[in-house]
């Protein structure tokens, strides 16, 4: 479990700062015919400029050392040569960095041209709901409470909260318990402490909530084909407003 003493903070906000950095540079690049390959290669260079490695490459077998994820692809996307960015396309970034045995894991989800009103608003839920997850994530609180808030706003919205794929504890390894899931009751599951690293990812489609995998074993879909949006931080609980490593 995630827990991180207050000597080894700084050792995550480190590489928290080289996750925001590389998903800052990333979007930045992310226009009209640019190869998903492409934006992993900015991020991938900021990771390992900035002395870090970056914490997918290799893990349980992925091939890139970011995640590039287009439309109802939810997360996992294989960064690809022929993949092009097109007008109207949301375009998920997954990255995280491993620096001092701390890793750091956030995701941002953007829009390219003219997206759908529908689709500009699955991207401005995804991050509410994401930031009111985060401030729920409090010393005393449940797993519970932030899944409720989290699938409570999403749903009021119109949108549907993934099941299946959920948050996680996060530290000296990149998935650590607890899960964190989106979705849940209020006041069930474990009781937050101080000084918890998770990650909160909210995933949000369109449509309904199943997914499925696509035979690289890797993208995950919509099951119905329609938009997903996915936004993540790193956060540390405490009994005020969790510390945000990946801002």
């Amino acid at each position: 479990m995630g827990i991180i003493a207050d000597r080894d903070i700084r050792m995550m906000k480190e590489s928290g700062r080289i996750v925001r950095k590389a998903l800052n540079e990333m979007k930045a690049v992310i226009e009209v015919g640019v190869s998903t390959a492409f934006i992993e290669s900015v991020g991938r260079k900021v990771i390992e400029d900035e002395g870090a490695a970056p914490s997918f490459l290799g893990y349980n077998g992925y091939p890139a050392a970011i995640c590039v994820s287009i439309n109802d692809e939810v997360v996992h996307g294989i960064p690809s040569r022929t993949r092009k960015v097109n007008d109207g396309d949301l375009v998920s970034i997954d990255a995280g960095a491993f620096k001092n045995g701390f890793h750091g894991d956030a995701a941002d989800t953007v829009t390219v041209g003219l997206p759908s009103p529908l689709a500009l608003l699955l991207v401005k839920t995804v991050y509410e709901a994401r930031d009111i997850g985060i401030e729920t994530a409090r010393a005393g609180n449940t797993i519970g409470d932030v899944g409720s808030v989290i699938q409570k706003y999403v749903e009021e919205k119109g949108f549907s909260v993934v099941r299946s794929l959920v948050g996680h504890g996060i530290g000296r390894k990149l998935h650590e318990p607890p899960q964190v899931p989106n979705f849940g009751r209020s006041g069930r599951g474990m009781k937050l402490t101080d000084g918890l690293a998770l990650a909160i990812e909210p995933m949000i489609n369109i449509g309904g909530y199943r997914v499925r995998t696509l035979h690289d074993n890797w993208t995950v879909v919509t099951a119905d084909g329609s938009l997903s949006a996915h936004a993540e931080h790193t956060i540390i609980v405490s009994t005020g407003s969790p510390l945000i490593l990946t801002a």
